[in-house]
């Protein structure tokens, strides 16, 4: 299906933030629309969202270019990704921005399915045997998507991996989210029920604390915790990681840990809260690290967010070192839709585990719902609440009225 007009402009995100987003018309009817999400906590291998971080020059970069794409393959992401490579050759999309990638190869593939009368995800996917992923959600924050008093940890998260549904997934992630705010207010009567960027509850409190708290609130539900209903963690441990002393300085906390101290740290909480999910537990370049933590923990998904960056070359560091067995996929971190997608191959070709995953700074776009269905992940990252959040869980829901998805996935 032929591309007819793309049109670009800015908006703004769930953090208030300028970004973009781009129509593209095929067939001169069937309109794809998709808006950049951004990160708070960025790799530093991750595509650039912005070039000179302005959103403006990525907008005045697709005005100069439209042309190029005018006639190509809607739904053809690679035919999409080599013409934006023409125009930028950087490995990071350092002159149109990975945002600028990300928001026209989704916009393409959007106007293709419509096209044809099609699900996005099956316009992606190369399987018939699809599943829905187990939705991950933030129900504590802290760290980088929360303000001062909060955690050093940046998200405790919660996964109904005992749920037989979609639905049943979903609301059991709600209520362990509205029993968390009942604990948080018996702990703190004066606690305000602030909430970080995606929508997690962000109290006064230390790390141990945080957790003790979160796990309380699964099991008040009469849940076992680890069983029917688990946690996971984001350390987002690359924040914490000072280079020049070569250790971990958790500011909030008030203390230091050297790397070995660091992996003691993450078995610890790993064991204590008995984690399904463990995210970048040491820094961005800890490899050996995770591999550590990832032959010591075989039966949790060891992931690497920060470590892989949506990038296939790293993931195949990653891979040959052991240093993970679950991966993150967001698409704005590799640029287009067919980097990502490259990365999801490589991925399931070695048996890495994939969470497509949101950004904090999101939009009210569920693109990416269909996309971790497409990419046979694991989990879906993607908050409890908030419009931006519910949004990738509704259109979830709507998809299990389609007879095309045979169940949950296999955790």
């Amino acid at each position: 299906m032929p591309i007819t007009a793309v049109k670009g402009r800015l908006i703004y995100n769930s953090r208030g933030n300028k970004t973009i987003e781009i129509d593209v018309i095929s067939d001169n009817q069937y309109l794809g629309r998709a808006c950049a999400p951004s990160g708070a906590s960025v790799g530093k291998n991750e595509a650039t969202s912005f070039p000179n971080g302005k959103p403006e020059e990525s907008l005045q970069q697709l005005n100069n270019n439209v042309k190029k794409f005018v006639g190509l393959d809607a739904s053809d992401p690679k035919a999409i990704h080599d013409a934006i490579r023409m125009i930028d050759s950087t490995p990071n999309y350092a002159k149109v921005g990975g945002a600028f990638a990300f928001a026209l190869s989704i916009a393409a593939i959007e106007s293709a399915a419509r096209a044809v009368g099609e699900l996005i995800f099956k316009i992606i996917s190369k399987k018939k045997d699809l599943r829905f992923p187990y939705p991950l959600g933030n129900i504590l924050g802290g760290g980088a998507h929360a303000g001062p008093g909060t955690p050093d940890i940046q998200e405790i998260l919660v996964c109904a991996n005992g749920a037989k549904s979609i639905r049943e997934a979903v609301e059991t992630n709600l209520v362990v989210h509205k029993e968390l705010r009942n604990v948080l207010e018996k702990e703190d009567p004066s606690f305000t029920n602030g909430r970080g960027d995606e929508g997690a509850w962000a109290p006064k409190l230390d790390n141990d604390k945080a957790l003790e708290l979160s796990a309380n609130a699964i099991e008040n539900l009469g849940y076992t915790l680890g069983k029917e209903v688990s946690l996971g963690v984001d350390f987002a441990s690359s924040t914490q990681w000072d280079e020049r002393k070569k250790l971990y300085v958790y500011d909030r906390a008030g203390f230091e840990h050297t790397p070995k101290k660091q992996i003691e740290f993450a078995s610890k909480i790993i064991e204590k809260y008995k984690l399904i999910y463990a995210e970048d537990a040491v820094h961005e370049e800890a490899f050996e690290e995770m591999a550590e933590l990832t032959t010591k923990f075989p039966k949790v998904l060891i992931t690497g967010d920060d470590l892989t960056v949506t990038n296939k070359q790293i993931l195949k560091k990653a891979v040959k070192l052991k240093s993970c067995n679950a991966a993150i996929l967001k698409v704005n971190q590799a640029g287009s839709l067919y980097d990502a997608l490259e990365f999801a191959d490589e991925a399931n070709n070695n048996n890495i585990s994939i969470i497509t995953s949101h950004r904090s700074g999101e939009s009210t776009d569920s693109h990416i719902s269909h996309i971790g269905i497409a990419t046979n992940s694991k989990m879906l990252k993607v908050g409890v609440v908030g419009g931006e959040r519910v949004s990738k869980l509704n259109e979830l829901i709507r998809l299990s009225e389609h007879d095309l998805i045979r169940g949950m996935a296999q955790l």
